[in-house]
C-alpha cells in the first residue's frame, strides 16, 4: 500500500521524534498497510506522520535496528520478507527464548499471574468468536508472550526478546497471511495448554510445551514459504 496518500499511517503526535516516527510506521506494517518487501519513501511518510524528513530516517533507522526493515546503499528501505533460513533461525532462537521464560515464570508466577494470563486467553477466543482480523489477534498473542517474560523477571531474557520481537511479530503475520486457518485454530488451545502447564508448574513439560509452540508456527511458516513459491532467497 502506498504511503503518498496519507492513509497508510497515523500523523505523529509530537514532530521531529524519532521514535514517534518509528511508532507510527512499525503501526502500519502490523496492520497490513504496508506489505512485506514494500518500499518505504521518506518524502512521502514525511508528509503522512507531518514531521521532518530527518525523523523519519532516523525513524527507519530504530526500525533497521528491530530487523524490520532494511535499507542499503542508494537504495530505498523496505520491509523485510521472510526467507526460509531466516524463519529456520528465528524461530530457533525464539524457541530457546520462550523455553527460559516459561520454566522461569513456572517458578514466579503468582495467582494474579495466572488470572492475568488466563483472562489473555479470554480475550483471545471472544476475538475469534466475533471474527477479528488476523493482525488484531496476533497483537494479543504477542501480549500474552510479553507476559510471561513480564513474569520471569529476568531483565536480560526480557532484552533478549525484546530484540526479536518486532521480527517475530512480521512473520508471524505473513505466516497468518498465508494460512491464517490454521492460526486461528490452534491459537486458543495452545496458549490455554501454556497457562495451565505454568499453574502446575509441570517444568518438564511446559519447557516441551514451549518450544513446540514455537517449533511448530516455525514449520508451518517453512512450509508455507516453500510451496507458496514466496521466499524472497529463491527469486
Amino acid at each position: 500500500m502506498s504511503s503518498s496518500g496519507g492513509a497508510a499511517v497515523r500523523r505523529a503526535g509530537r514532530r521531529g521524534l524519532n521514535h514517534e516516527a518509528a511508532d507510527r510506521i512499525r503501526e502500519a506494517v502490523f496492520d497490513g498497510s504496508f506489505a512485506p518487501g514494500e518500499a518505504l519513501c521518506e518524502v512521502d511518510l514525511a508528509a503522512d506522520l507531518d514531521v521532518s524528513r530527518g525523523s523519519v530516517r532516523g525513524g527507519l533507522a530504530i526500525l533497521e535496528g528491530e530487523g524490520l526493515v532494511h535499507s542499503g546503499w542508494h537504495r530505498r528501505t523496505r520491509v523485510i520478507e521472510p526467507t526460509v533460513t531466516e524463519a529456520n533461525e528465528l524461530y530457533a532462537v525464539r524457541a530457546a527464548l520462550d523455553r527460559l521464560a516459561a520454566v522461569t515464570a513456572a517458578g514466579t508466577r503468582t495467582e494474579e499471574d495466572l488470572a492475568d494470563l488466563d483472562s489473555r486467553v479470554d480475550a483471545m477466543a471472544e476475538g475469534l468468536e466475533a471474527g477479528e482480523p488476523g493482525h488484531v489477534l496476533l497483537a494479543r498473542d504477542i501480549g500474552f508472550h510479553d507476559a510471561i517474560y513480564d513474569v520471569a523477571g529476568n531483565g536480560r531474557l526480557r532484552s533478549s526478546w525484546q530484540a526479536l520481537r518486532s521480527q517475530v511479530r512480521l512473520f508471524q503475520l505473513v505466516r497468518i497471511r498465508l494460512g491464517g486457518r490454521q492460526y486461528r485454530r490452534i491459537l486458543v488451545d495452545e496458549h490455554r495448554q501454556l497457562v495451565t502447564l505454568l499453574r502446575e508448574r509441570d517444568t518438564g513439560r511446559l519447557a516441551a510445551a514451549a518450544e513446540e509452540h514455537v517449533d511448530a508456527a516455525r514449520a508451518e511458516l517453512v512450509r508455507m514459504l516453500e510451496s507458496s513459491g514466496e521466499d524472497p532467497a529463491q527469486e
